[in-house]
């Protein structure tokens, strides 16, 4: 992970998901095929959330408590500051960049924090680690309810967004159900997936990019081109990285006035303004229907390609600080 950030500032999953997105306007699932797709990206998000629970470790979690202040923070930048940022956008982004898009950045604010990448930029910064790793977890495991609660809460009564007792039931089968199942069978699928981590994340990635691709050619076959233009996509890459920006500010300025130590701080700021596009993704799929799934997603995307892009380079910012602090012998503050 480190090499790759160190080597480019583009995520190879996110040039997946647009090439996905490229084929999808030039070549969209129809007929049949589609048909098909449908059922198979039904099986693949069960499987995604099968997979995500055989991989964290609930004892990560329940082991990490103790430091209950920065995970506490964390989980509310997470699920409390960034929720309602979105709902304080939408008057102002509505008339912007059009109703679906601002709905799309509502949908961001509410999704859980990444795991893999908030680890390593917390690593890289020479932050806390553990802290990290049992915070991001956690977002994780809550997010898989809390995203969905919060959707049914603070989207139902959204134009285009129809939040029923049959997607609830939906909900639960496809997300909640094949994670609890994960968690169950981790025991016995844990040293297979430990074998096999590459191939693995082979499966979960590329059962997202059929995600995508399938949503966006709904998309296709329902105009979506013909809705947004190239000044929104722009328009809404600003938007995005004004709020990475102003979320990083902040998840640095209020750990420090709080009293956390750098290394807390750090893992703080990484964990707290993440926002996951592996989880996100095939949860908009169940939550959301029709061809605003495509325009909804849209945000997710950009805002996880410029997270990445401005976090690599504050993460090695602060690596430097604190390689230069160490070599003149001086405390890292």
């Amino acid at each position: 992970m480190r090499g790759l950030l160190s080597r480019s500032p583009v995520d190879g999953f996110v040039l997946s998901i647009l090439a996905a997105v490229v084929v999808a306007a030039f070549f969209p699932a129809r007929g049949t095929v589609a048909d098909v797709l449908d059922w198979v990206v039904v099986v693949a998000i069960g499987f995604l959330f099968f997979l995500y629970g055989a991989r964290l470790h609930p004892r990560q979690a329940l082991e990490g408590l103790t430091h209950w202040r920065l995970h506490l923070l964390i989980l509310a930048f997470t699920f409390v500051v960034f929720p309602l940022v979105g709902l304080a956008l939408q008057p102002v982004l509505r008339p912007l960049i059009g109703h679906d898009l601002a709905i799309g950045v509502l949908y961001l604010c509410l999704v859980p924090s990444t795991v893999q990448s908030s680890i390593a930029f917390t690593s890289i910064a020479r932050g806390n680690v553990p802290g990290a790793i049992v915070s991001a977890s956690a977002s994780n495991l809550l997010g898989v309810v809390l995203t969905p609660l919060m959707v049914v809460l603070l989207m139902s009564n959204t134009n285009g967004v129809h939040i029923t007792g049959s997607s609830i039931l939906k909900i639960l089968l496809e997300i909640l159900v094949p994670f609890i199942v994960g968690q169950l069978c981790r025991p016995l699928v844990e040293g297979f997936f430990q074998r096999f981590a590459e191939p693995t994340k082979l499966v979960d990635r590329g059962s997202i990019v059929l995600v995508v691709y399938v949503a966006f050619s709904e998309g296709v076959r329902n105009g979506i081109w013909s809705i947004v233009d190239a000044w929104q996509v722009i328009a809404m890459t600003v938007i995005a990285t004004l709020l990475v920006v102003v979320m990083l500010w902040l998840t640095g300025w209020l750990p420090r006035r709080l009293g956390f130590a750098r290394e807390d701080a750090i893992a703080i700021q990484f964990c707290g303004t993440k926002k996951s596009l592996a989880t996100g993704l095939p949860m908009a799929t169940v939550l959301f229907s029709g061809s605003v799934v495509g325009l909804i997603v849209l945000p997710l995307m950009i805002f996880h390609q410029v997270q990445l892009i401005i976090c690599s380079w504050l993460a090695s910012r602060y690596g430097r600080e604190a390689d230069a602090a160490e070599a003149a012998g001086e405390p890292l503050r």
